[in-house]
């Protein structure tokens, strides 16, 4: 079995950008365009080989299936979709919502003998799979004479 983690994080340009935005505030400056924005969100990948399925995992809580699509080609699995999430609390005293809204865009280059018309994707629990079968690919080994 072999698999592959995918998780591409950006903290030191997350970071730079709050640090950026702190002093511009501080000072009483307009801010720059912020780095986070480009980086804001993308899910997490697993891609990985098991039996005879090539299957790609990706988190993408709180997202419904209309919001996500999925498109194949011969040679690339594409997953992109548009994250918007609300949350809203009252209690006694006050009141505070919170929105985040972005959208995503993953392109994963597909093994030799994938079958993509044989594609199937599914959401559950937070979580986009997409399974696809592949052919066995046997590996032939000989020796070679050496010429003099």
């Amino acid at each position: 079995m072999n698999t592959t983690l995918v998780k591409p994080e950006f903290p030191l340009l997350r970071r730079l950008s709050r640090d950026l935005d702190s002093f511009f505030d501080r000072f009483g400056f307009d801010r720059p365009i912020t780095l986070a924005a480009e980086f804001a969100w993308t899910p997490d990948l697993e891609v990985l080989e098991k039996g005879n399925e090539f299957i790609v995992k990706a988190d993408v809580p709180g997202m419904k299936r209309e919001d996500i699509k999925v498109e194949l080609t011969d040679n690339e699995l594409t997953i992109s979709g548009e994250r918007k999430m609300e949350k809203e609390e009252k209690e006694k005293g006050f009141y505070r919502t919170e929105r985040s809204y972005g959208s995503f865009f993953r392109t994963i280059a597909l093994p030799e003998g994938v079958k993509t018309k044989d594609a199937k994707a599914i959401v559950k629990d937070g979580v986009l799979e997409v399974k696809m079968p592949m052919a066995k690919i046997e590996a032939t080994k000989r020796r070679l004479e050496i010429a003099a």
